[in-house]
C-alpha cells in the first residue's frame, strides 16, 4: 500500500519488474512468497482426477499383472513372510527394522486366512502346495505400488505443474522397472515408498499454504497438511529407518520456513511466531514420536511368546515373555546354593558344562556358554574347605552344607569352588592355551575332577563383587541373586573369568568360548546369579525377581539392539553396491530363478539416468547462480528465475537427504536403498521438463505447448519401449538368451542370460512342476535353531520320530526342510509317508520296542523329506546334486544372535574329538582371524541379521 511522505504525498508502492515477461508483480510487506499461486490438491478441475485416475488404473494393471508368480519364496520373502508367521504365533523375533510393515504384511495374510504354520525358509519354496495366501500378502505391497503414482501426481500439481506434466511423473513411476519389481513381492521397500511420498506430498501442500501468506496460516487446510506431515513422517520411520533421512529433509525446511517468519517484524509477532513454532513441533515431533512408538507397542502386545530373537534381549526384556517369566526364587546365596550364572554382556547366556571333552590343550571336560535353560547349567557353590559336625569332624560331601543352619552367606571377596552337579566335576582353570583362542592373556577354563574328589588349588575362584554395577547396599557387600553383579577371579593365577562371542567348532555344539582372560575387559567378565536354590532358604526366605521394565524400558532397549545390530552389517555380500553406483544403475540384485526364469532387481535406465541427469542439471544451475549472484548480477529479482531455484532445490535437497548419508555407512548396501532418492530426483525431472516449456518466456515453448507435449509423448514412449524389453526380469515371464543379452548393456549388469531357453517356443514344451528346477538358495538369517517346525503338509513330508538323548542339552530342533529340487523334465509319480521310530544312534525300533519304552522317554518329533529317483523300468537311480543357488542369501533383516545360538549337543565321548587347526586371537576380542571351517567363527561372522 502507498504511505505518506513528509509533505504529505503518497509514495507509489515498490514494485518488482519482470525484465523477461515485462509483468509486475507487487512484492509484499509480509512473508508471502512471490509468484505462488494457491496449488491446493483438493480444489483441481474435474478432468485432473480423471486423468489421475486413469494412470492409477494403467498402475493397477502393470503391477498385479501375473502377481501370482512366481508361486515359490522369492528372495527377502523368506525374512517378511516368515516374520508374518511369527506374529501370527507370537513369537518375538528380533529385526532391525521398525515394525509398521511386517504387521501390515501380517495383517493382510491373517485377513486371507494365514494361520502361520507356513516358515518361507528357503528361497524356490513352493507357496500353492501348502495353501498359503501369498497373493494376498503380496497384494499390500501392490496397492501401495499402486497408490505411489497417483500421489506423484498430486504432488507435482502441489508444486504447480501443468497436467501433462504431472502425467508424464506418475506414468515414469508406472513403468519403472525397479520399482514394480518391488512392489509385486512381500517386501518393504514398497510401503517405504508410499510413505515417503505421501510426506513428500504432505509437506509439499503445506509448503504451498505457508508460502500464500499469513491469510492462510493456521487455516483447516493449513493445518491438515501440517497434521498429515507429521503423520507420514512417522509412518515413514515406523516402516525403516530411512524415514529419519525424510524427517532430516522436513527438519531443515521447516527451520528455514522459522527463519523467514522471524523475519517478518510487520506481520508475525512474538505471539504468533511461538503459535508457529508450537504447531510445528506438535505435528512434526509429537505426532511422528507417538506414531513411532505406537507401532512397536503393537509390536510387543503382539510378540509375547518366546522365539529365536529373544536372545538379543536382556534377561529383563526375556522375563517379560511368556514360560520365559521366572519365580520368584531367593535373594541370598549361600554355600551350598544351587545356583546358575548367566554373563552380563554378550547375552551369551549360562555358565555350562556337559560330559564332551576339549580336543586339544588339557583334554579335561568343556565349559561353555549355553543360551537355554538347561540341568547342565547349575553349579553347587561350596567353600574351600568342608564345614565342621559338632565334633570337630568335617562332614564330606558336596551336599554338606544342606544341614548346616543359618547357611553361610557368601560375601565380597570369599573363594568358592563351583561344582558340576550333572557331571561331578569342579570349575577348574590352569596355564594351559584355550583351544580356539590361542592368545597368551587367555587361559583355558575346564571342569575337572570325579565323584568323590575334593579338587585341587586351581578350582578355587574368589567372588568380587563389582559395587557400581551391584544394585542395593546390601548387595555390594554379599552375593545375591541377580542384584549382584560380579568377577569371578582364579586364585592362583589371577585372571578372569571370561566369555565374548567367539563360537566354538561343532566339537562343542558351536557353543559360545569361556575362557579365563588376565586383564579381562570388564563388560565380558561380569557375572550375575539367576536362578538360586538352597534347602535352607524356604518360601519365608527373602525373594527377587528380575524387574519389569515397562514399555519405555523395552523399546528404548530394542532401539539399542536394532542400532547395533544394523551397525554391525560390515560384510561383503554376493549383491551389494556403494552409493556412487546406483545413480547410473551399475548393477542391481538377483532376486530368483526357477523354470529357466528369472526375477533380477533393475531399474528403467531411461528413468534413473535422464532422473540423474536433471539433479546435474541444477547442480550446474545452482553453481552458475551463485556466482553470479557473487558478481552482483540480479538474476534473483526475476519471479520465474527464483521459484526454480526454489522448487527445484527443494527435491534436489530431498534427494540429497536420501542419498549422501550412505557415504558415511560401512555397512552392506544395495540397489533398493536409493529408491527414495530415486522418487525426489524424478519429481526434481519433471519440475525442470515443466519450467522450461510451460514457464520460462522467451524460448518460444511456452507459447507453443503442442512441442513440450510433444516431448513427453516420445519420452514416454521411449519409457515404456524400454521398460518392456527388461519386463521379464521384473515378472518372471519367459525371455530367450539372444533377447537378454541385446539388452544386457553393462558387463556389472549380472543376471545369467544363459538361464533362459534358446527359444519361446521350449517354454510351452517344459514340463512344469511346482519343485522342478528351483534353484535353491540358502536363508539369509544366520543358521537358525529355530522351534520345533509346524506339521507338514500332506504327502510333503514324513516324520522320524527319534528318542530323546538324555542329559545333554538340545537346541531347539532342526526345522523343516523343502524337498529337493527335481531337475527338468522329471515328475513325481508318487508320494508316501510313514513314521519311523529311532534310538539316538540312529537305529530303527520296532513296534514292541516302542511300546515298552512309552512313558520311559521322551520322544521329539522330526520332519524329513526323501526323494527317490526311478528311471522308466522303475529301477532307482543316483540323485543329482542340488544345482548352484541362483540369488545367494542377502542379509536384510532379523536373525538369532549367534553369539546364543548352539546346536544340539553330540553325545557324550570317552575320548577328544579331532581339531581342526585355528589361528590365535591377537587383539583380545574383536579381530578373531577365520581359520578353515572347523575353527570357531566370530558371532559376527554368521550372516547376521539385517540392513536398513
Amino acid at each position: 500500500m502507498a504511505r505518506p511522505t513528509k509533505a504529505g504525498t503518497p509514495t507509489p508502492a515498490k514494485v518488482a519488474r519482470n525484465p523477461s515477461s515485462q509483468t509486475t508483480v507487487k512484492k509484499s510487506n509480509d512473508y508471502t512468497s512471490e509468484g505462488v499461486e494457491d496449488n491446493d490438491v483438493f480444489l483441481l478441475p474435474g478432468s485432473d482426477y480423471q486423468i489421475m485416475v486413469g494412470v492409477t488404473f494403467l498402475a493397477a494393471v502393470v503391477r498385479l499383472f501375473r502377481i501370482y508368480q512366481p508361486s515359490s519364496v522369492v528372495f527377502d520373502e523368506v525374512h517378511f513372510g516368515g516374520f508374518a508367521s511369527k506374529y501370527i504365533k507370537g513369537k518375538f523375533f528380533m529385526d532391525v527394522h521398525p515394525p509398521l510393515a511386517k504387521l501390515l504384511l501380517t495383517l493382510a495374510g491373517w485377513l486371507a486366512g494365514f494361520d502361520g504354520e507356513f516358515d518361507f525358509k528357503d528361497i524356490g519354496k513352493d507357496y500353492v502346495e501348502p495353501g498359503v495366501p501369498y497373493v494376498a500378502m503380496r497384494m499390500l505391497p501392490a496397492l501401495c505400488g499402486i497408490f505411489l503414482v497417483p500421489t506423484m501426481f498430486l504432488t507435482l500439481k502441489a508444486v504447480g505443474c501443468r497436467t501433462w506434466t504431472a502425467a508424464m511423473g506418475a506414468l515414469l513411476i508406472v513403468f519403472e522397472n525397479g520399482l514394480l519389481t518391488q512392489a509385486r513381492l512381500i517386501l518393504l521397500d514398497s510401503p517405504l515408498m508410499i510413505f515417503t511420498a505421501f510426506t513428500g506430498l504432505a509437506f509439499t501442500s503445506f509448503t504451498n499454504q505457508h508460502e500464500l501468506g499469513p491469510t492462510k496460516a493456521f487455516q483447516p487446510t493449513w493445518w491438515f497438511w501440517l497434521a498429515m506431515t507429521g503423520l507420514g513422517l512417522g509412518a515413514t520411520a515406523s516402516v525403516k529407518w530411512v524415514g529419519f533421512l525424510t524427517i532430516a529433509w522436513v527438519g531443515v525446511l521447516t527451520i528455514l520456513q522459522l527463519w523467514v517468519l522471524l523475519g517478518d517484524v510487520k506481520t508475525v509477532t512474538p505471539r504468533i511466531f511461538a503459535k508457529h513454532v508450537v504447531s510445528r513441533v506438535f505435528c512434526l515431533i509429537v505426532i511422528p514420536v507417538t506414531f513411532y512408538m505406537a507401532m512397536f507397542g503393537i509390536h510387543f502386545l503382539c510378540l509375547v511368546n518366546p522365539g529365536d530373537g529373544d536372545g538379543f534381549m536382556s534377561s529383563e526384556f526375556q522375563a517379560t515373555l511368556n514360560s520365559k517369566a521366572m519365580q520368584d526364587v531367593p535373594v541370598d546365596v549361600a554355600l551350598g546354593s544351587r545356583v546358575s550364572i548367566r554373563h552380563h554382556n554378550t547375552q551369551g547366556g549360562y555358565l555350562h558344562s556337559h560330559n564332551l571333552m576339549y580336543p586339544t590343550g588339557s583334554k579335561q571336560q568343556q565349559i561353555t556358554l549355553y543360551p537355554h535353560k538347561d540341568e547342565n547349567n547349575v553349579w553347587l557353590l561350596e567353600n574351600m574347605t568342608q564345614p565342621l559336625d559338632i565334633k570337630g569332624e568335617p562332614i564330606n560331601g558336596s551336599l554338606a552344607w544342606d544341614a548346616l543352619s543359618p547357611p553361610t552367606f557368601i560375601k565380597d571377596g570369599d573363594t568358592v569352588k563351583l561344582f558340576h552337579l550333572t557331571t561331578s566335576r569342579r570349575l577348574h582353570s590352569h596355564d594351559v592355551r584355550p583351544p580356539v583362542t590361542e592368545a597368551d592373556w587367555q587361559n583355558e577354563v575346564s571342569a575337572y575332577g570325579y565323584e568323590g574328589f575334593e579338587g585341587d588349588a586351581n578350582d578355587y575362584f574368589r567372588v568380587e563383587i563389582i559395587k557400581k554395577m551391584s544394585d542395593g547396599e546390601a548387595a555390594k557387600q554379599r552375593l545375591r541373586t541377580i542384584q549382584t553383579k560380579f568377577k569371578l577371579v582364579h586364585v592362583m593365577t589371577g585372571c578372569v573369568l571370561f566369555s565374548h562371542k567367539v563360537k566354538l567348532p561343532e566339537w562343542a555344539s558351536e557353543q559360545q568360548e569361556v575362557t579365563c582372560a588376565k586383564g579381562g575387559t570388564l563388560p565380558n567378565s561380569v557375572w550375575y546369579v539367576e536362578q538360586n536354590e538352597h534347602p535352607l532358604l524356604g518360601a519365608d526366605a527373602e525373594k527377587v525377581n528380575y524387574r519389569n521394565p515397562g514399555f519405555f524400558g523395552k523399546f528404548w532397549e530394542l532401539q539399542k539392539v536394532m542400532y547395533h545390530t544394523n551397525a554391525g552389517l560390515v560384510e561383503s555380500h554376493a549383491w551389494d553396491s556403494r552409493p556412487d553406483s546406483w545413480p547410473i544403475l551399475k548393477r542391481g540384485i538377483n532376486f530368483w530363478g526357477k523354470d529357466h526364469r528369472q526375477i533380477y532387481l533393475i531399474g528403467n535406465p531411461v528413468v534413473w539416468w535422464t532422473s540423474t541427469l536433471a539433479v546435474a542439471v541444477y547442480v550446474i544451475f545452482k553453481g552458475l547462480a551463485v556466482l553470479r549472484w557473487q558478481r552482483g548480477f540480479k538474476d534473483y529479482n526475476n519471479v520465474i528465475f527464483k521459484r526454480f531455484d526454489y522448487e527445484v532445490g527443494t527435491m534436489v535437497l530431498a534427494w540429497a537427504f536420501h542419498y549422501f548419508p550412505f557415504y558415511l555407512l560401512q555397512r552392506q548396501l544395495f540397489l533398493h536403498h536409493y529408491f527414495p532418492a530415486l522418487y525426489f530426483a524424478v519429481i526434481a525431472l519433471c519440475q525442470i521438463y515443466d519450467h522450461i516449456t510451460a514457464r520460462i518466456p522467451g524460448i518460444g515453448l511456452r507459447e507453443n505447448p503442442l512441442v513440450g507435449r510433444l516431448g513427453i509423448v516420445v519420452f514416454l514412449s521411449l519409457t515404456i519401449v524400454t521398460f518392456g524389453l527388461y519386463s521379464p526380469l521384473a515378472y518372471g515371464n519367459p525371455w530367450t538368451q539372444s533377447a537378454c543379452k541385446q539388452v544386457k548393456l553393462f558387463d556389472t549388469w549380472d543376471w545369467d542370460c544363459n538361464t533362459f531357453f534358446t527359444d519361446y517356443s521350449q517354454y510351452s514344451a517344459q514340463a512344469v512342476n511346482v519343485n522342478a528346477g528351483v534353484h535353491k538358495t540358502d536363508s539369509p538369517l544366520i543358521p537358525t535353531n529355530a522351534p520345533v517346525a509346524p506339521p507338514p503338509a500332506a504327502g510333503e513330508q514324513k516324520p522320524i520320530v527319534e528318542q530323546e538323548r538324555a542329559g545333554i542339552s538340545e537346541a531347539p530342533a532342526e526345522p523343516k526342510v523343502s524337498p529337493p529340487p527335481l531337475v527338468p523334465g522329471q515328475s513325481i509319480l508318487s508320494r508316501e509317508e510313514k513314521v519311523e521310530y529311532r534310538d539316538q544312534d540312529g537305529n530303527l525300533l520296532d513296534p514292541e520296542q516302542v511300546k515298552a519304552l512309552e512313558g520311559k522317554v521322551s520322544f521329539k518329533t522330526r520332519y524329513e523329506t526323501r526323494t527317490r529317483l526311478v528311471d522308466a523300468q522303475g529301477n532307482e537311480i543316483g540323485q543329482p546334486e542340488d544345482p548352484k543357488p541362483v540369488a545367494p542369501p542377502h542379509p536384510d533383516v532379523e536373525g538369532p544372535d549367534s553369539s546364543t545360538v548352539g546346536k544340539p549337543e553330540p553325545d557324550s565321548q570317552d575320548k577328544p574329538a579331532a581339531q581342526r587347526e585355528v589361528k590365535a586371537d591377537e587383539s583380545k576380542e574383536e579381530s578373531i582371524a577365520k581359520a578353515d571351517t572347523g575353527a570357531a567363527k566370530p558371532a559376527s561372522e554368521g550372516n547376521e541379521a539385517t540392513a536398513a
